[in-house]
């Protein structure tokens, strides 16, 4: 069974929510949170600044899962953020481990 990254381009106005669903998830083991700044997102979600800056601020959080748990997931995403503008992708994990 593989494992893969799940990336999740956050709205400011829902981070802690997602936040608290991942930290609650049990398909959810491993997971980073980092403020970026999203690029080639529709004009009428952006607010001025953002319009201004031709940038929209998220957060961005990817979450190793493995493969079996990917469906669950999304669900759980699909039901708790729908509406909300939450984006995502998921990559193949090539090697994952820790360096202890």
């Amino acid at each position: 069974m593989s494992d893969l990254c799940l990336t999740v381009l956050c709205p400011p106005a829902v981070e802690e929510k997602l936040l608290d669903l991942l930290l609650l998830s049990p398909h959810a083991a491993v997971f980073t949170s980092t403020p970026t700044a999203a690029h080639g997102l529709g004009f009428g979600s952006l607010n001025q600044t953002e319009q201004v800056l031709g940038r929209a601020f998220a957060t961005q959080v990817q979450v190793l899962i493995p493969d079996a748990d990917r469906q669950a997931l999304l669900a759980s995403l699909h039901q708790q953020f729908a509406g909300t503008g939450l984006r995502y992708w998921i990559t193949p994990v090539v090697e994952a481990g820790e360096i202890a």
